[in-house]
């Protein structure tokens, strides 16, 4: 169950979503938080470029892996607007971080790209315990849904524009 706390730090994440959207990127934005809920970094996509593993999510665990103990990593948090691809999720898993909480799943996003008509991607999409089993998994965010999936609308109607 999600509380107000994670449903605001997910807010942010959708707002780093639409920062990337803004600056021609993917809509992903992710937020870091230690065991006492204090936010220690954010990144949102920066894929446009042609590195397409500069993801937030891989972002912050290796920001963790620099800057956190063992200990701090297992009781942090991630959010982020978009369940962890495998490559995230691998990182996160390697990194020690505790608890992930996502705003629209894989499955949604799987959804969403097939009825936008986009080809899928070159990574077969995965859920987070497929790649990480003992990983603490809250999401989707019901309430964050719809605006995560006009992100991704926006982000592909411009694409093909």
């Amino acid at each position: 169950m999600l509380t107000e706390t994670d449903l605001a730090h997910l807010r942010r994440c959708v707002r780093l979503a639409t920062d990337a959207l803004e600056a021609g990127d993917e809509p992903f934005g992710s937020v870091l938080v230690d065991g006492e809920g204090t936010v220690l970094a954010e990144d949102h996509n920066h894929v446009a470029g042609g590195d397409h593993t500069q993801h937030p999510e891989f972002y912050l665990a290796r920001w963790a892996a620099e800057h956190l103990t063992p200990q701090q990593r297992a009781r942090a948090s991630v959010y982020t607007s978009g369940e962890h691809c495998p490559m995230c999720s691998a990182a996160h898993g390697w990194v020690g971080l505790g608890r992930i909480v996502y705003a629209a799943s894989s499955a949604q996003l799987g959804v969403w790209l097939a009825e936008m008509d986009v080809p899928p991607p070159p990574v077969r999409p995965l859920a987070i315990r497929e790649v990480v089993p003992n990983a603490e998994v809250d999401g989707p965010a019901d309430v964050l849904t719809d605006e995560v999936r006009e992100l991704h609308r926006r982000f592909h109607r411009q694409r093909r524009s």
